[in-house]
């Protein structure tokens, strides 16, 4: 099956016709391809190699806003955040050498996670290219390998195409991030412009041929099967097909586990929703996804975290895989059905496919009672135990109070490890682009940036990054940036004074030798926030977390909420790593075995 391309899209020129041309400076036609992209938002740090540029975006400040960060990494990330959150393609301008490398991080995190961005970075004068000149560095061969494609310009008449070409790749097929590179004496050379033609307003995608006759044996296997479940990832997301896998899932009541980059694809109160899977997921979702008898995954990689040993997953089910970059499919678990294509396009065809199967449809629903029913009793077997304690805050407990004092349609954001788990599987999301995370790098100082671009991309709803004490300390100099652009972003830190996650892992599996995860001289995270200009907080008592965390809502800018809670609380469910999904460890080791006949003790891997 052939994949859906978007084409590209071009605004309407303010040139008279396609014909008039203009001798620019290769920065100012830079710009110029900015603003046919629709650009109004972006992120940066200047330096020597881009001067040109930004003294072109002086002149465009009324239409191109210009955020500056405190260190390139950031810049990246209010980029990424901006991207996920908004569905547009985020840009991001950094300089040569030590700029570029400090981007990498960031744009490594995009391309793990499909984050369609283009980032410019400056590069020293063709004429030094080579010469380990001041700032010289090789973007283009240490990029490669963490970005969708780079490009380095070596000629000012290709920067308009080239820069077109950029944004095309970054939002087509699968997204992910692209890399140009432009070299000073490019950036300061004239070379001819020309306005593009007469243009389209909206994106409009090329046709695309569908095999009927491989969507006709999905409709067969869905109405046939009798332990269905959908699995579902970031691509759902990225392809705004949310209401189609809503309205499929619901009419032939098939139940719905997402991935981390998944959550909110579908409605985490919806009654088919089983919460996430994998090394963290729910009990029921792991033994769903392990008794099934036909799993359809959609916009999904089947990462390690997902899938635990992989001789293990789905081994009873037909597995049909729905994925827009061809790459992905047959990769790790090999597919019955591999379907290569745009997943909102592809559940329409088969919502109308399912429509027309009449009758059938209805019998379905009534033979998934059962099904349903046996995902219902594991959920009485064992559940999320929300911890609460007089005396300390419990971390779960933090996520929940979280999620039931924030604005229903909040974006949240997070760093890696422990608060992140927790709040994956506390803080239920209803809506798409809700929740932005760092999933498949795992980048700690992620969720701070990412909750600056989320709220400059949505205005009005509220933001909030939820993270740890130890990610925080990363990129926390970006609340420099909040405050001076006064972006009210709220800053929860989950603060357990240590690597959390780190320290779980060496309690569990490395006899509880706690090798340089404590945090021993604490910082003092109100006063840091009050030197930025923010408003600090800071809370340890449970009885009063709920009205904690609306003061800090409802005070206006940026707000830092340090929440200690339990030093060594650990996340579970969990799949030890190499194990069998159903093989989660449901609790401590003196309380795992009794939960479930399918919990296992620690000492049995």
């Amino acid at each position: 099956m052939k994949s859906t391309q978007p084409v590209q899209t071009v605004r309407k020129s303010k040139c008279p016709d396609t014909r008039t041309c203009f001798n620019l400076k290769g920065a100012r036609i830079l710009i110029e391809v900015l603003l046919e992209e629709r650009v109004d938002t972006v992120f940066g740090y200047p330096g020597g190699a881009v001067l040109h540029i930004y003294d072109e975006l002086y002149h465009v400040q009324d239409r191109i806003v210009h955020y500056r960060s405190q260190h390139e990494q950031g810049a990246v990330h209010m980029a990424d955040g901006y991207a996920r959150s908004t569905g547009k393609v985020g840009v991001a301008i950094v300089t040569s050498g030590p700029g570029a490398t400090n981007a990498v991080t960031g744009i490594a995190t995009a391309h793990m996670d499909s984050v369609p961005l283009v980032v410019i970075s400056g590069q020293v004068p063709r004429s030094l290219m080579g010469s380990q000149a001041f700032q010289e560095v090789d973007t283009i061969g240490i990029t490669r390998p963490c970005c969708k494609q780079n490009f380095l310009v070596r000629d000012a008449s290709q920067l308009a195409t080239t820069v077109r070409e950029a944004f095309r790749v970054a939002r087509s097929g699968r997204p992910g991030p692209v890399v140009v590179d432009i070299p000073k004496d490019v950036a300061a050379e004239t070379a001819p412009y020309s306005c593009p033609g007469p243009l389209q307003e909206a994106t409009v995608p090329r046709a695309v041929e569908i095999d009927n006759d491989t969507l006709m044996q999905v409709v067969d296997s869905l109405l046939e099967a009798n332990r269905p479940i959908f699995y579902i990832g970031g691509g759902v997301v990225s392809a705004g097909a949310s209401a189609e896998l809503r309205e499929l899932a619901e009419q032939l009541s098939i139940p719905v586990t997402p991935t981390l980059m998944g959550l909110g694809a579908f409605p985490s109160s919806h009654p088919l929703c089983l919460g996430m899977l994998g090394m963290h997921g729910t009990y029921w979702a792991n033994m769903a996804i392990s008794t099934a008898d036909l799993i359809l995954a959609v916009g999904v990689r089947f990462d390690d975290r997902v899938t635990g040993k992989v001789e293990e997953f789905g081994r009873e089910a037909k597995i049909i895989h729905i994925d827009i970059d061809p790459g992905s499919l047959n990769k790790i678990i090999p597919a019955h059905i591999p379907i290569c294509g745009d997943a909102k396009k592809i559940l329409c065809r088969i919502l109308e496919l399912v429509a027309a199967s009449g009758p059938e449809k209805e019998q379905v629903q009534t033979r998934r009672r059962g099904w349903l029913d046996q995902i219902a009793s594991w959920k009485e077997t064992t559940s999320l135990t929300c911890l609460h304690s007089e005396e300390v805050i419990q971390p779960q407990y933090l996520m929940r109070e979280l999620y039931r004092n924030c604005h229903r349609d909040a974006i949240i954001t997070t760093d890696v490890g422990q608060h992140q788990m927790w709040a994956a599987q506390y803080c239920g999301l209803d809506g798409p682009r809700q929740w932005i995370t760092s999933g498949g790098l795992g980048t700690m100082g992620f969720g701070l940036p990412a909750a600056i671009g989320a709220q400059l991309g949505n205005r009005g709803r509220q933001v909030i990054a939820m993270i740890g004490d130890g990610g925080f300390m990363m990129t926390y100099q970006e609340l420099a940036t909040a405050v001076r652009y006064e972006i009210p972003v709220k800053v929860v830190i989950m603060n357990n004074r240590f690597l959390g996650m780190v320290r779980q892992w060496q309690e569990l599996f490395h006899d509880n030798r706690r090798s340089q995860v404590e945090c021993e001289n604490p910082t003092d995270f109100v006063r840091l926030a009050e030197a930025f200009g923010a408003r600090g907080l800071r809370t340890s008592d449970p009885k009063t977390l709920a009205e904690f965390l609306n003061e800090g809502f409802s005070i206006p800018g940026v707000v830092v909420m340090d929440v200690h809670v339990a030093q060594v609380e650990n996340v579970y469910p969990m799949v030890p790593s190499g194990a069998a999904l159903r093989d989660m460890v449901l609790g401590p080791v003196e309380t795992a075995g009794p939960q479930s006949p399918k919990g296992k003790h620690l000492s049995d891997f």
